[in-house]
Protein backbone atom coordinates (compact mmCIF):
# COMPACT_ATOMS: atom_id res chain seq x y z
CA UNK A 1 0.00 0.00 0.00
CA UNK A 2 1.48 3.46 -0.87
CA UNK A 3 1.58 6.28 1.40
CA UNK A 4 0.17 9.62 0.23
CA UNK A 5 2.44 12.30 0.89
CA UNK A 6 1.51 15.24 2.63
CA UNK A 7 0.46 18.37 1.15
CA UNK A 8 2.28 21.69 2.45
CA UNK A 9 -0.07 24.34 3.68
CA UNK A 10 -1.46 26.62 0.67
CA UNK A 11 -0.88 30.47 0.73
CA UNK A 12 -5.09 30.88 1.61
CA UNK A 13 -4.36 28.98 5.09
CA UNK A 14 -1.21 30.26 5.91
CA UNK A 15 -2.75 33.56 5.83
CA UNK A 16 -6.07 32.21 7.91
CA UNK A 17 -3.49 31.06 10.88
CA UNK A 18 -1.40 34.02 10.83
CA UNK A 19 -3.63 36.73 10.26
CA UNK A 20 -1.38 37.62 7.44
CA UNK A 21 -2.78 38.64 4.16
CA UNK A 22 -1.41 36.99 1.16
CA UNK A 23 -0.06 40.09 -0.37
CA UNK A 24 1.87 40.33 2.07
CA UNK A 25 3.58 36.61 2.02
CA UNK A 26 4.24 37.10 -1.17
CA UNK A 27 6.15 40.18 -0.61
CA UNK A 28 7.91 38.47 2.97
CA UNK A 29 8.57 35.61 0.21
CA UNK A 30 9.90 37.89 -2.64
CA UNK A 31 12.43 39.83 0.25
CA UNK A 32 13.42 35.86 1.13
CA UNK A 33 12.01 35.56 4.66
CA UNK A 34 10.03 32.90 3.52
CA UNK A 35 10.43 30.34 0.90
CA UNK A 36 7.71 28.07 0.23
CA UNK A 37 8.25 25.22 -2.45
CA UNK A 38 6.07 25.00 -5.45
CA UNK A 39 3.68 21.92 -5.87
CA UNK A 40 2.92 20.46 -9.43
CA UNK A 41 0.34 22.92 -9.95
CA UNK A 42 2.34 25.63 -9.69
CA UNK A 43 1.18 26.65 -6.45
CA UNK A 44 3.28 27.86 -3.16
CA UNK A 45 3.27 24.96 -0.42
CA UNK A 46 4.22 26.14 2.83
CA UNK A 47 5.21 24.07 5.92
CA UNK A 48 4.28 24.26 9.23
CA UNK A 49 6.59 25.89 10.67
CA UNK A 50 5.98 28.45 8.05
CA UNK A 51 3.10 30.03 11.15
CA UNK A 52 6.22 30.35 13.42
CA UNK A 53 8.58 32.16 10.76
CA UNK A 54 5.56 34.41 10.23
CA UNK A 55 4.98 35.46 13.64
CA UNK A 56 8.06 36.23 13.92
CA UNK A 57 8.75 38.51 11.07
CA UNK A 58 5.77 40.24 12.41
CA UNK A 59 7.43 40.86 15.55
CA UNK A 60 10.92 41.96 14.20
CA UNK A 61 8.95 44.39 11.59
CA UNK A 62 6.85 45.56 15.04
CA UNK A 63 10.40 46.12 16.76
CA UNK A 64 11.09 48.37 13.71
CA UNK A 65 13.57 46.13 11.65
CA UNK A 66 13.59 46.09 7.56
CA UNK A 67 13.19 42.88 5.84
CA UNK A 68 17.10 43.01 4.90
CA UNK A 69 17.98 43.23 8.77
CA UNK A 70 14.95 40.53 9.02
CA UNK A 71 16.23 38.38 6.13
CA UNK A 72 19.79 38.87 8.38
CA UNK A 73 18.55 37.77 11.49
CA UNK A 74 15.51 34.78 11.14
CA UNK A 75 18.48 32.04 10.67
CA UNK A 76 19.49 33.02 14.13
CA UNK A 77 15.95 33.08 15.59
CA UNK A 78 14.44 30.41 18.49
CA UNK A 79 10.40 30.56 19.08
CA UNK A 80 8.19 33.32 18.40
CA UNK A 81 9.42 35.94 20.40
CA UNK A 82 11.64 35.27 19.09
CA UNK A 83 15.08 34.85 20.77
CA UNK A 84 18.50 34.96 19.04
CA UNK A 85 20.77 32.63 19.74
CA UNK A 86 24.42 34.28 20.54
CA UNK A 87 25.97 35.68 17.76
CA UNK A 88 28.30 38.95 18.12
CA UNK A 89 27.62 40.10 14.43
CA UNK A 90 23.87 39.81 15.80
CA UNK A 91 24.24 41.95 18.70
CA UNK A 92 26.09 44.56 16.72
CA UNK A 93 23.05 44.57 14.31
CA UNK A 94 20.62 44.88 16.97
CA UNK A 95 23.06 47.59 18.79
CA UNK A 96 23.45 49.82 15.73
CA UNK A 97 19.64 50.01 15.09
CA UNK A 98 18.83 50.89 18.68
CA UNK A 99 21.16 53.60 18.39
CA UNK A 100 19.74 54.96 15.16
CA UNK A 101 16.67 55.06 16.83
CA UNK A 102 17.60 56.70 19.81
CA UNK A 103 19.00 59.42 17.23
CA UNK A 104 15.83 59.69 15.82
CA UNK A 105 13.79 60.17 18.80
CA UNK A 106 16.31 62.73 19.87
CA UNK A 107 15.73 64.57 16.77
CA UNK A 108 12.13 64.34 17.01
CA UNK A 109 12.10 65.70 20.55
CA UNK A 110 13.99 69.15 19.12
CA UNK A 111 11.63 69.21 16.66
CA UNK A 112 8.60 68.96 18.97
CA UNK A 113 10.49 71.60 21.38
CA UNK A 114 11.00 73.86 18.63
CA UNK A 115 7.14 73.34 17.58
CA UNK A 116 6.02 74.05 20.98
CA UNK A 117 8.33 77.23 21.54
CA UNK A 118 7.20 78.79 17.80
CA UNK A 119 3.54 78.09 19.11
CA UNK A 120 3.94 79.68 22.45
CA UNK A 121 5.92 82.98 20.87
CA UNK A 122 3.19 83.28 18.00
CA UNK A 123 0.10 82.60 20.64
CA UNK A 124 2.18 85.35 22.98
CA UNK A 125 1.94 88.07 19.44
CA UNK A 126 -1.57 87.48 19.10
CA UNK A 127 -2.63 87.98 22.36
CA UNK A 128 -0.62 91.22 22.57
CA UNK A 129 -1.76 92.72 19.49
CA UNK A 130 -5.55 91.26 20.25
CA UNK A 131 -6.81 91.79 23.58
CA UNK A 132 -8.45 88.77 24.80
CA UNK A 133 -12.18 90.36 25.39
CA UNK A 134 -15.89 88.55 27.18
CA UNK A 135 -18.04 88.10 24.15
CA UNK A 136 -21.16 87.92 26.72
CA UNK A 137 -20.81 91.40 27.66
CA UNK A 138 -19.92 92.66 24.52
CA UNK A 139 -22.94 94.75 23.22
CA UNK A 140 -24.47 95.11 19.22
CA UNK A 141 -21.98 98.40 17.11
CA UNK A 142 -25.06 100.77 16.51
CA UNK A 143 -24.80 100.88 12.18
Amino acid sequence: MKVKEEAGVLIGELSRRTGVHAHQLRYYEAQGLLEPDRGANGYREYTDDAVLTVGQIRNLLEAGLSTQEIAYMLPCAIGAAPDFESCPELLDLLRARLHGLDEHIDTLARSRQALHDYIASTEQRVSHRYPACDAATLEPTPA
